[in-house]
């Protein structure tokens, strides 16, 4: 499954690059594959581990704010591997043809 994230916290100004930062970290150490642009961070394994992570990026932005939002996107498929990767892939081919 690959899930999209995005963890936001509220009430902390504008500036809220540091706590998501921290979001991001934990996905990072998590050793699943992962991407991160201007709007999501996507994490790709299995529901249990994805949701860990998800559970530990929101708790680690909760520590910076008492009010967080989170917005999450899940494609579940079973039987696909490398996801983040091959989706962008076959968009791209079909770009170039």
């Amino acid at each position: 499954m690959i899930v999209a994230f995005s963890v936001t916290p509220i009430g902390a100004g504008e500036d809220v690059g540091e706590a998501v930062a921290e979001a991001v970290r934990v996905v990072r150490e998590s050793g699943l594959p992962n991407r991160t642009d201007a709007m999501f961070t996507s994490v790709e394994g299995e529901w249990d581990e994805v949701m860990d992570v998800v559970r530990r990026a929101v708790e680690a932005v909760r520590a910076r704010s008492s009010r967080v939002s989170v917005v999450l996107k899940a494609d579940i498929r079973e039987g696909v591997t490398d996801g983040l990767t091959s989706k962008v892939e076959t968009v791209e081919r079909y770009l170039a043809g």
